[in-house]
């Protein structure tokens, strides 16, 4: 089975873990990664090539301008020739790698699925850490996305460990995205035009997931995810 593993990065030099990539990337040499620079003002792109001359399993895809989360793992998608499956991996390794390689490992033995989605779901015994406020703040978000958007039961849309069928990407990554932070509601919203979601898509928990900090996503979006989620369900009802 092929894979492609796709990180987006942006503007990542002052947090980016070389090591952990190397590892990464030693590790699990029978996987592609498409490192995606995501119009970078940094000197992200240096480190990004040398990667890439260092190991042969490592691509760049290299975008001019900032164009979001959403849009450069779009990007990555559609530049990729041939795989099995894709998958999209965050930059600040909150994930760690193993969890990611226990989804892409189900999706290889479980091919009914068209999209395993890592669930960050705090439990004994477990090494998921995350802040009460995000904790509680991505229980009624994901209260309101399963009751009124998707009208399906789903814990955590939002983790950023995903795997994915490829020839089910291509369908459901073939246009852009309306909201930068909450593509991954609209891609379930795109895969139930041709899918039973409760059928094709598994959720499963991590053992481990650590949040990191300096996030991203700022106040303003924030107070944009209402207006968005909207947006998302008035355009694919």
């Amino acid at each position: 089975m092929k894979i492609v593993i796709i990180i987006p990065f942006y503007n990542e030099v002052k947090r980016i873990n070389l090591e952990n990539f190397q590892q990464i990337f030693t590790g699990f040499s029978d996987y592609d990664f498409l490192l995606v620079n995501d119009g970078s003002s940094d000197d992200t792109i240096s480190i990004l090539k040398q990667f890439q001359n260092d190991f042969s399993n490592v691509a760049i895809l290299d975008l001019p301008k900032n164009i979001g989360k959403a849009e450069a793992i779009r990007s990555g998608v559609l530049s990729i020739k041939a795989a099995d499956f894709v998958a999209y991996y965050d930059a600040d390794l909150a994930t760690p790698m193993s969890e990611l390689d226990k989804l892409i490992q189900f999706s290889f033995h479980n091919l009914k699925y068209k999209l395993i989605m890592g669930a960050r779901i705090k439990l004994i015994g477990n090494g998921v850490k995350r802040s009460l406020t995000r904790h509680y703040f991505g229980r009624v978000f994901a209260t309101i996305v399963s009751q009124f958007v998707l009208k399906v039961p789903v814990y955590d849309t939002q983790c950023g460990a995903k795997v994915i069928d490829f020839k089910t990407a291509q369908q459901i990554f073939d246009r852009p995205f309306i909201s930068k932070w909450l593509f991954d509601v609209e891609l379930l919203k795109r895969l139930q035009k041709f899918h039973d979601i409760n059928e094709v898509v598994k959720e499963i928990p991590l053992e481990e997931w650590e949040e990191i900090g300096n996030s991203k996503i700022k106040k303003s979006d924030f107070l944009q995810i209402p207006f968005q989620l909207f947006q998302i369900y008035r355009k694919y009802e």
